[in-house]
């Protein structure tokens, strides 16, 4: 299915041009399901993290581990400015539960309440976005690869399917009714 969407290039594309120019690994471009589903865990792993810069975090993770880079840059654009707010709650709440703490009751979105409450909204934060970043990020990451592996057997028997229902229809000969009765004519004729 994602083979499908994803069309392979032609050895002449701009792509491998550009490949080829700036010297970088087929790895980081390519379209497998190990490349894309590392490039998931590395995005996600850095786009739970409540921090500056995820997307350089990304790219200076790419000499140690070979993934896609752009799959990785745009995970990491799950925590966005519309989705940070709700996210941040969700890992505060989670590092709250993990550490066995209460947690602030009064929350106010205001510069002033997070300047005055940083002290006690900073562990539980961090431990709820380790426990995304590591523990969520890494059953996606299996998930991805399941159905990528599901995907490319259901795809697989589908094609043997095919195939053999062409065949059938190549090598099969059905008798005409008409050919049958002739026969069954004869053969009365006969006795």
């Amino acid at each position: 299915m994602i083979r499908k969407t994803f069309k392979k290039k032609s050895s002449g594309s701009k792509l491998d041009k550009f490949i080829e120019k700036y010297k970088l690994p087929r790895e980081y471009l390519s379209i497998n399901r190990k490349s894309v589903s590392r490039g998931i865990l590395v995005g996600l792993f850095w786009g739970f993290i409540p921090m500056p810069m995820q997307m350089l975090a990304v790219m200076a993770i790419t000499p140690f581990l070979r993934f896609n880079v752009p799959v990785a840059i745009s995970m990491v654009w799950l925590s966005n400015p519309f989705t940070m707010p709700a996210m941040y709650y969700m890992e505060y709440l989670t590092g709250n539960l993990l550490l066995g703490k209460e947690g602030l009751s009064d929350i106010e979105i205001s510069m002033k309440w997070f300047s005055e409450n940083w002290d006690n909204i900073i562990m539980p934060l961090y431990a709820g976005a380790a426990f995304y970043s590591i523990v969520v990020s890494s059953l996606i990451y299996f998930l991805i690869n399941q159905l990528w592996i599901y995907s490319v057997k259901k795809e697989k028997s589908e094609k043997e399917k095919e195939r053999g229902k062409h065949k059938n229809k190549l090598f099969s000969f059905k008798p005409s009714d008409a050919h049958s009765t002739q026969e069954d004519e004869s053969k009365s004729d006969k006795e």
